[in-house]
């Protein structure tokens, strides 16, 4: 409700987002100018508990791109090269090509909003069988001698340490552990998340 206005803003966000979807919140829109959309205003933001969440899942890749140009992510630091959406085969495309004159790897980002436990953050907040596709592709990607990583970004700042939700996805867990074991390297970051811009915040641990 905007001005005791109700609203209709796009989401977009296909997962549940549980535990954010409470009467009563605030929520941060955006204004589109564009005058061919259907939906003027896009959902950006909720609160829950006075903490603010990021929800717009597009911007997830523009943080990480930002942190990765401007040398923020220490792991990956080395490579001086970024190029978005980057065909692997035919059925995939990953979110980075990263590169140095003697190595490449491939990044994929997902978001990151779920909080069920005090600290921690989780991932999945639903089934996700396209995120258990990437996990297989990024193993792939390992084995025709690419690095390969997926960076945990989570919207949010009150979460210490990450964990897979096996609860919600078993066999993304089990994809997850068996990309840990051929190589896959997983990293996790919060975001510093205000009502002006959100940016990557710090490194979180990730318990296995």
């Amino acid at each position: 409700m905007l001005n005791n206005e109700i609203l209709t803003a796009h989401c977009p966000n296909s997962g549940s987002m549980m535990g954010l979807l409470n009467e009563g919140e605030y929520a941060w829109i955006s204004e589109s100018k564009n005058t061919e959309r259907k939906l003027k205003y896009t959902l950006e933001i909720l609160e829950h508990n006075k903490e603010k969440v990021g929800v717009n899942t597009h911007l997830t890749n523009r943080i990480v791109e930002e942190a990765l140009i401007n040398k923020k992510i220490k792991e990956l630091e080395k490579f001086d090269q970024v190029k978005r959406e980057v065909k692997f085969n035919d059925n995939t495309r990953f979110d980075f090509l990263v590169s140095n004159k003697n190595e490449q790897a491939f990044v994929e980002v997902k978001n990151v909003t779920l909080k069920r436990e005090n600290d921690y953050a989780e991932f999945p907040d639903a089934p996700t069988t396209r995120g258990q596709k990437h996990l297989l592709e990024l193993i792939s990607a390992k084995e025709k001698e690419y690095q390969a990583y997926l960076i945990f970004l989570i919207q949010r700042e009150d979460c210490n340490i990450f964990r897979i939700s096996k609860d919600i996805d078993k066999k993304y867990y089990e994809n997850f552990i068996q990309a840990k074991k051929k190589g896959v390297k997983f990293l996790c970051y919060s975001s510093k998340v205000t009502d002006k811009e959100i940016i990557l915040n710090k490194k979180i641990e990730i318990k296995y």
